[in-house]
This record gives C-alpha cells, structure tokens and sequence, in this order.
C-alpha cells in the first residue's frame, strides 16, 4: 500500500533529475567556452606584433631660394584721390511756377549764359503790361505837371499870381516825376522775375542730373538740374604728413589714373591734417586735355627708403603662425640629407606677391618657397634651387 510519504519521495526524485542534467549542460558549455578562449590566446601568442615603419620615407622634393639679406629698402607707396570738376552747381528756380520747358538733357554740354529752363510766365508778362500802362500814365501826369509848373512862372512874371501859386506847381510836378519812378521800379521788379523764371547756364560745362520736367509745379530753390563744370579738374590726395616737406608747388607730378599715367601739376598743400583720415590734402591739377572723367581715382606714387634689414620671400613661402607673426621653412643639413625647419619671421613690408621679412634667418641660408601644405616640420626633403624670391614674383 503506496502511502503519502512514499508519493512526496517520489515526486522529490523527478524534481531533482532535470537540475542534474542543467548541471552537466553548463560543465559542458563552460568547456568549450575555455577551449575558445585558449585556443585564441595561443593564436594570439604565436602571431607578429605592430608593425613599426623601420625605413625613413623618401624626401621631399622643394624649390627652395637663397636668402639675400637687404640694409635698407625702397618702398613704392601709393595714395589715392578723385579726380572732381572745380565747380558743380544744383540750378533751380528763385520763385516756384510751372515748368514750360527744360531744354537739355542728361550729358549735353552748355555755354555759359545758355537758358537751360524756363517757367511759364505769362502771368508775369500781363502784370508788367499793366505796369508799364501805369509808367505812361504817370510819365503823362508828370508832363502835365511840368507844363503848369511853367504857366505859373509866366503869370507870376507878369505879376498875376503870387509866389506860393508857383511852388505849388513845382511841387505837384515833383510828385508826379515820384510816381513816375514807383511805377517804373514796378515794372522792372516784375521785369526781374521774368528773368529769374529762367535757368542760363553760370559757366560752360555738362548737364550731369535732371530732377524734374515740363508741366511740373517747381518750388522756389527746388533743384532742377545738375550742372558740373566742364575744363580743367583738381585732384585731393590725402598724404602722410611725413612727405609734405618732398611736395613743391608748382612741380609736375605723374598720377595714374583710370585711363592711364596723366601729368598733374601741384597747386598747393593745405598743411592741415584731417581728423577723420589723419591726412593731409594735396591738391593737383589736371588738365581737361588728358581725358581723364571728373569723378574717376587718381593716385599719387611716392618713393620712400626703408631703413630695415631684411629680405624677400613670395607669399606663398610664408605660413601664418601666432601673435602676427608667419612662418618659414629653412633647409637644414641632417646627416646625409635635408630636413625642413620651421622659423618665425615678421612681415615688415608686404608688396604684391611677395613681402619683405625679417627673422632668425643667417644670410646663404635656403627657405622652401612653395608646396608648404606637404611640409612638416623635421620631415626629410630635397632642395631644388629655384629662382630668387624677387625674380619668381617680378621684382
């Protein structure tokens, strides 16, 4: 007879068999995972470390150029200025009215005296007709006037009227002469602004802007027309006060211009110093004959020797570096060959494509002057001598 203890024991025993064979599973598992790993140290015992570069790579192959140590330098400095008409005007109407006609277009050339504009002005013509109607009747009552004037002397001469009868003839006579002059000051009143309805030209030149046209209600100083003036032009350059002493009055002085090198002649210096630009105006004049357009930059080229010692290198021999300061690639003996090393260098006078430096460099030394983005400092190269810094960049 099967009892509860017997069927708990039972039960006991089948729980316990599956962890059993779980427990041989993982042994199992757990081998093969060790012989793995073995097997990997021992591949990895048996195999080559890194491999390390034992041979130098080849060197470089650079243009480099000689250092040629120059004591002082001159130096091409160039300032500039416009080249502007003496004179340009905004011509406008002193009293306002409609514009009956304008004239001229933009680029004609004028006379002086030439009417440009003119505003309707007929107005202005019936009031001077009434006017002047006014003139002749005063000039009428002045004649009278006169006439009686001398009646009375005559009767008085022949003792018919007395004194006072006279001056007061006279008296009317100077009155109306009076009304004779406020009557013709009225009419040449109305006389002068008929002509101020009209724009003439104050001096030859070219009409530049055009503001408005016919048919417009112009304003009093309202700008009509834009008028430069046309013959001989000055230039304003702003110089250093430094060279004002090398400048003389009178002298002629090649500027390049738009159009080419033109001569100018110097009126004067105004000795001033501007306070914006720390300058001071030269003033040249520039004859109309050599076409140059008013308007266009002008500058003035001086010499100036430099007092440094230094050399030249091309810009692209430099490498910018901190503080302002740029970098140079100096070919040093190593053994049997070359290697590159870097030099700091200051930029004293930078002139197109190439500059005038100064640094640690020994004069005879040779500097890498391109391909410097393959360079590193120490690599190993092979100089190749190339021309001189001022011949590779056209000086």
């Amino acid at each position: 007879m099967t009892t509860e203890t017997d069927y708990e024991e039972a039960e006991t025993g089948r729980r316990r068999r599956p962890t059993f064979l779980k427990g041989l599973l993982f042994l199992f598992l757990l081998a093969i995972v060790l012989a793995g790993l073995g097997a990997a140290a021992w591949t990895l015992r048996s195999a080559e470390g890194p491999k390390i570069a034992t041979v130098e790579p080849e060197p470089l192959t650079v243009s480099v150029v000689e250092v040629k140590y120059l004591d002082q330098l001159d130096v091409e400095e160039l300032y500039t200025g416009l080249a502007e008409a003496r004179r340009t005007s905004r011509l406008g109407f002193q009293t306002g009215g409609r514009i009956d006609m304008i004239g001229v277009r933009v680029g004609d050339r004028v006379k002086a005296g030439q009417t440009l504009a003119r505003l309707d002005t007929r107005g202005l013509g019936a009031q001077l007709a009434s006017a002047q109607a006014v003139v002749e009747e005063a000039r009428a009552g002045h004649k009278l006037a006169l006439d009686t004037a001398d009646r009375q002397r005559a009767l008085m001469a022949q003792g018919h009227v007395s004194q006072q009868r006279v001056d007061e003839a006279v008296a009317q006579a100077a009155t109306a002469m009076a009304r004779v002059e406020a009557a013709r000051a009225q009419a040449d009143t109305l006389r002068v602004q008929i002509d101020l309805a009209s724009i003439a030209a104050p001096y030859d030149g070219v009409i530049v802007s055009r503001f408005a046209d016919e048919g417009t209600i112009a304003g009093p100083a309202q700008s009509i027309l834009e008028l430069v003036e046309a013959g001989d032009l000055e230039a304003r350059i702003g110089v250093p006060a430094r060279i004002v002493p090398e400048l003389v009055a009178g002298n002629v002085y090649t500027l390049e211009a738009e159009i080419g090198p033109v001569d100018a002649v110097l009126r004067n210096v105004t000795g001033v110093v501007d306070a914006t630009q720390r300058t001071v105006a030269a003033v040249f004049e520039i004859p109309a004959a050599s076409g140059v357009p008013a308007g266009s930059i002008v500058r003035l080229q001086m010499e100036r020797k430099l007092e440094e010692k230094g050399f030249w290198v091309p810009l692209k021999a430099l490498a910018s570096a901190n503080r302002g300061m740029w970098t140079v690639y100096a070919v040093v003996a190593e053994g049997d060959g070359w290697r590159a090393q870097p030099r700091l260098v200051e930029m004293v006078y930078p002139a197109g494509d190439k500059a005038f430096v100064r640094g640690p460099i020994e004069p005879g030394e040779r500097i890498i002057v391109d391909g410097l983005q393959r360079v590193t400092p120490g690599m190993p190269v092979l100089p190749r001598e190339a021309q001189s810094a001022e011949t590779v960049n056209g000086g």
